[in-house]
């Protein structure tokens, strides 16, 4: 289980930007959402590039989400809406005058961690902000100048989350911040002007936290040039204008790549999937993902989301708690017998590599490993799980395979992993709906908005657990009868 950690990792503060002659990196603007007041035209841009923007785009503000694409007028199903040709997206070992990658990023960039890859494509971010004429200065200039992303939170926000597991990937990122920040101080330190990657401007935590941010928002991992064995390699980019769709899990439209004439260069490109009504946002799927990496990547929470769960250690005095909340016992979890730790191994939930991780939520409810192991460990009758299959032993949708007393007593143990869950959260949901109708910050709201959803999660997982069971004591009254 979780408990909210009382250590935290000092929060970077938000910074905001403008533009002047030399572009430094922090001090003040006057535009609350853009880096510079009056930014350029990015569909005039993309157009004069090569790129192509139907005419029926725009830009424009919408309702909490700030600036999006917007359809002036309707679109077919099928109509290209955005393409943009191979020199466009923004990748860190493009240049476009030819010149390799500066020695000094490519070194840094070797030191960041694979799940911090967005920190590697920041660092190039960084760079061409910084250069004064740099071709994506039209991109860059556009995009916000700051960020909702918990690593900007206050340290009441981020204890407001009342989730250690997202807590834990908070205070990681900051403390890589405040870490990394010192070793790009002392690679630049004694960097003559102009073999400095970010024009001899300082670059701190804060400066770093923006473009970390901005990068894990807004980038999208596609296919690359194909390299000479005709293999396309995966590589991380920032699409202009294309970054600037909305997410949706039913979107109106879908990123596709082409090859060019050349046979080896991709041009990225928007499709209409579906028809898009006049005043639609335009919107992509982002990916099937649970709230923790919306709000820890991307800065939003989505209400009701079908993919949003928690993971939990697999661990035999949890599941014992889990039965003792709802009345069961079974010494089975702390001593299985020979057929059920084989099926346990088999699971992969004996621990014997490392303690082994369940999750509660998302499209199936519950770990079918879970829900395995509770029938295996629950069953009084060993020859009847012979009988089975891991799979159906594994499925919510097979109906009590090893007979309803057994099926009850898994899924009243669900029902108890459920409520000590909650009972890990010092809030209830009532407080939370109260604290949210009385107006809080942004960043408090959104803090508020996680654990609300995690926790509304939750006790819908228990409430449709409860539904079966009422349903399986309904057939065994009647077959009693």
């Amino acid at each position: 289980m979780w408990r909210t950690s009382s250590r935290e990792v000092g929060a970077l503060s938000s910074s905001t930007f403008s533009r002047t002659y030399i572009r430094p990196f922090t001090c003040a603007s006057s535009n609350p959402s853009r880096l510079v007041p009056h930014p350029p035209d990015l569909l005039k841009w993309v157009r004069k590039e090569g790129g192509f923007v139907h005419e029926s785009i725009k830009i424009a503000r919408v309702p909490s989400y700030g600036l999006a694409l917007v359809a002036s007028h309707e679109i077919p199903k099928g109509s290209d809406l955005i393409a943009l040709p191979p020199h466009l997206p923004l990748k860190f070992d493009d240049s476009i005058d030819g010149s390799a990658p500066s020695p000094i990023l490519t070194e840094l960039a070797r030191q960041i961690p694979e799940e911090l890859w967005a920190m590697r494509l920041g660092l190039k971010l960084l760079q061409e902000r910084a250069k004064t004429g740099s071709f994506w200065w039209p991109y860059i200039s556009n995009l916000p100048e700051t960020y909702s992303v918990p690593i900007f939170f206050n340290k009441e926000d981020i204890q407001n989350l009342e989730f250690v597991p997202l807590i834990t990937q908070v205070n990681k990122r900051c403390r890589f911040l405040l870490d990394f920040g010192k070793q790009v101080k002392g690679a630049i330190a004694n960097v003559k002007h102009g073999d400095h990657p970010f024009g001899g401007q300082n670059v701190d935590a804060s400066v770093l936290g923006w473009a970390m941010a901005a990068v894990s928002s807004r980038a999208f991992r596609l296919h690359g040039d194909k390299l000479s064995d005709g293999i396309h390699k995966s590589v991380p980019m920032m699409l202009p204008l294309i970054d600037m769709c909305n997410h949706s899990f039913n979107p109106n439209a879908k990123i596709i790549q082409d090859e060019g004439a050349e046979n080896t260069k991709m041009l990225v490109k928007v499709v209409a999937e579906k028809h898009v009504e006049k005043g639609a946002p335009l919107e992509l799927n982002y990916g099937c993902m649970n709230n923790d990496i919306f709000l820890l990547d991307y800065g939003f929470v989505i209400a009701a989301n079908p993919y949003d769960s928690i993971e939990l250690r697999y661990e035999p005095y949890l599941l014992e708690a889990s039965s003792a909340a709802i009345g069961l016992y079974s010494p089975n979890f702390s001593s299985p017998g020979s057929l059920q730790s084989e099926i346990l191994s088999a699971l992969e939930l004996d621990d014997k590599m490392a303690p082994s991780k369940v999750t509660l939520g998302g499209p199936e409810l519950v770990d079918g490993r879970l829900l395995a192991s509770l029938r295996v460990l629950h069953a009084s009758d060993v020859e009847k799980v012979r009988e089975h299959d891991l799979s159906t032993l594994q499925s919510l949708s097979a109906e009590a395979p090893l007979g309803i007393p057994n099926e009850l007593a898994a899924l009243r143990t669900i029902i108890g992993l459920c409520v000590l869950s909650l009972n890990n959260f010092p809030t209830q949901v009532v407080e939370d709906e109260a604290l949210l109708k009385q107006g809080v910050s942004t960043f408090s709201e959104l803090a508020i908005q996680f654990r609300l959803e995690k926790k509304s999660m939750i006790v819908n997982v228990m409430r449709e657990m409860s539904k079966r069971v009422k349903l399986l004591l309904a057939k065994e009254s009647t077959a009693a009868a």
